[in-house]
């Protein structure tokens, strides 16, 4: 997979990520995967020398990563922003031990929300666990940026994080490739427990030496190159960074520029230099106002989120407007029919939510393929907060309901998703009582964010057979005593099993198994479409309120009616995309005038 030293190639921002990480010496890379960050370790797998795994959830991949850190390793840890929140707790603390191999842990936001149940700025973390944070522009400087990530790390004996945004993670470019160079830290075990074992005494020591730590980067800051003035009009000085950079050059070209590439600290001299240069100083920044909070605390006159929007996604044409009152078309939206997310046929969540739709109960989400439950026409998912919640919500509700109310909560979770952060709720429900129902949508692999291995799915990263958890005995490992394994697209025997379990006077699992129809060895299986015929089609929709993108609803003409024989009171009929049906069944299932059958195959 190694480039020739100075060849340049057409990479993304994730891909350069990968490529900077292999160049620097990286030897052990661990993340979960979660969209915009997903990339950076599915392209890091492909180089050799390089130990990549996912993790179960973020906060055990970056202990992985502090592990490998303390023996000397050059590590890599990818999330993306709300990931983060996961692993807050060794975040903070490593902090304090430092590390010795460099540790660049990257952050992806996600502005506007594409992909996220939030869209919060991760700058303030660094700024809240004292850590130096980068943030490139560009591919470009993406690759370069990464790279002395690990030597900063490594001088300042310091986690470094590294904040990217969906744009700059997709974005491509032309990026000079180089050699890969090992760290210069020796890999052993090398045994300091005044650094590494952060019981109080320790601690409080540790506690200084940040502080000593901050003193050297605030100097670094104002000497680092990648935080530089470029020399323009006079009267209106821009103060920004990352991708918002790029966007402001396409606006405002010929304003006078403070591009920060470091995040925390900032760079106090650069900056009351840039300040006094000009005649009028605006920040534009995406998302929170950190640039602007911390630059007028220096007492800096500036202004910023009074004319930038405070949410979602910067573009050339939103500043230039903000900034100067024009509207400029910078660019003309192509024109593209909508597509609104859903479901992919023969998809096996679809036939839970509609079960689950036919149901007078709070269905308590979580964050997965199948939060589309909640879209028409399923509408089937009544609470979504961030991965793992749903089975604490459940169980909060049947304790603050009580009577038989609580027989009418469900939490719904992914097999990932419980393999992240449920397993601790599902032992608190078994523990303290809850009469709740839980069930684990278990499609096989990590759906959402591209078809990724976990710990349930039988193979690692790197394409190494694994022990698969076997999700029955962990849930009864656990304490669940009643736990139950279902065909999902088999619609009126799992809608049998859910009323039963809503029943019972205890926790309740039922495992809803069925693969993603992504998977390989579901992309190469044979597939026999179904049809509909179209005089046995009472035009009920039953089929089409299932919400399958294959089925569509076809308007009868007079003239088809007449030939069909239709009563008027019937305007349509339903169709079948053979090119789209997955022959999973489902609207079979749903259909009480057996008008759907297999495609005759000639």
């Amino acid at each position: 997979m190694a480039k020739a030293n100075s060849e340049k190639i057409w990479l993304s921002g994730n891909e350069a990520i990968a490529r900077a990480a292999w160049e620097a010496g990286v030897t052990v890379a661990s993340a979960y995967p979660g969209t915009p960050s997903t990339e950076i370790l599915e392209n890091l797998v492909k180089y050799n020398d390089v130990y990549t795994e996912w993790a179960p959830n973020e906060k055990v991949a970056l202990e992985v990563g502090l592990g490998a850190s303390f023996a000397g390793a050059r590590v890599l840890v990818t999330m993306k922003h709300v990931g983060l929140n996961v692993a807050a707790d060794p975040l903070f603390t490593a902090s304090y031990t430092g590390c010795r191999g460099g540790l660049v842990i990257v952050n992806a936001d996600d502005p506007e929300m594409h992909s996220s149940q939030n869209e919060q700025d991760n700058r303030n973390y660094a700024f809240a666990a004292k850590l130096p944070m980068f943030e490139p522009s560009d591919p470009k400087e993406a690759l370069t940026m990464l790279k002395e990530a690990f030597e900063l790390s490594e001088k300042y004996d310091t986690p470094v994080l590294f904040r990217t945004t969906t744009r700059l993670a997709h974005v491509k470019s032309l990026v000079t490739v180089g050699s890969r160079i090992m760290g210069p830290v020796e890999v052993k075990i090398d045994k300091d427990p005044a650094k590494f074992v952060m019981l109080p005494g320790n601690a409080r020591a540790r506690r200084q030496a940040m502080v000593g730590r901050q003193q050297q980067l605030l100097a670094f800051a104002d000497s680092y190159a990648g935080n530089r003035i470029e020399k323009g009009d006079k009267k209106l000085g821009i103060i920004t960074g990352g991708v918002a950079y790029l966007h402001c050059k396409e606006a405002l070209p010929d304003a006078s520029f403070l591009k920060l590439a470091m995040s925390w600290p900032l760079p106090e001299q650069l900056i009351r230099k840039f300040a006094a240069s000009v005649d009028e100083v605006i920040i534009v920044e995406e998302l929170d106002p950190f640039f602007e909070t911390h630059i007028k605390a220096m007492g800096i006159t500036c202004t910023g989120k009074d004319k930038i929007p405070a949410t979602g996604e910067l573009n050339a044409a939103i500043i230039k407007k903000a900034l100067t009152g024009e509207s400029p078309e910078l660019f003309a939206p192509a024109a593209m029919p909508m597509r609104p997310p859903n479901m992919c046929p023969g998809c096996p969540h679809r036939a839970v939510f509609y079960n689950l739709s036919k149901l007078d109960v709070f269905v308590s989400g979580d964050i997965g393929c199948y939060t589309l439950g909640f879209l028409p026409p399923l509408s089937a998912m009544d609470s979504c907060v961030c991965m793992g919640a749903s089975i604490g919500i459940a169980h909060g509700l049947t304790k603050a309901i009580g009577g038989d109310q609580y027989k009418k909560t469900i939490a719904v979770i992914g097999d990932s998703t419980f393999l992240h952060s449920g397993i601790n709720s599902l032992a608190n429900m078994a523990y303290n009582k809850s009469h709740a129902t839980v069930l684990i949508l278990d499609n096989r692999i990590t759906a959402m964010t591209g078809q990724q291995q976990n710990p349930a799915s039988g193979a690692t990263l790197m394409g190494e057979p694994a022990h698969a958890i076997n999700l029955e005995q962990l849930c009864r490992a656990v304490g669940v005593e009643h736990v139950t394994t279902v065909n999902p697209h088999d619609i009126n025997g799992t809608r049998k099993v859910i009323k039963e379990e809503l029943e019972r006077d205890a926790t309740s699992v039922i495992i809803c198994r069925a693969p993603c129809v992504l998977i390989p060895e579901m992309r190469t299986k044979k597939i026999t479409p179904l049809t509909i015929a179209v005089d046995k089609c009472t035009g009920c929709q039953a089929c089409v309120r299932l919400g399958c993108p294959a089925i569509s609803w076809q308007p009868l003409t007079p003239d088809e009616a007449k030939a069909l024989g239709k009563k008027e009171k019937q305007k349509g009929y339903t169709r079948i995309s053979t090119e789209m049906c997955n022959g999973c069944g489902q609207c079979r299932a749903v259909c009480k005038f057996e008008a759907i059958s297999e495609v005759e195959v000639g």
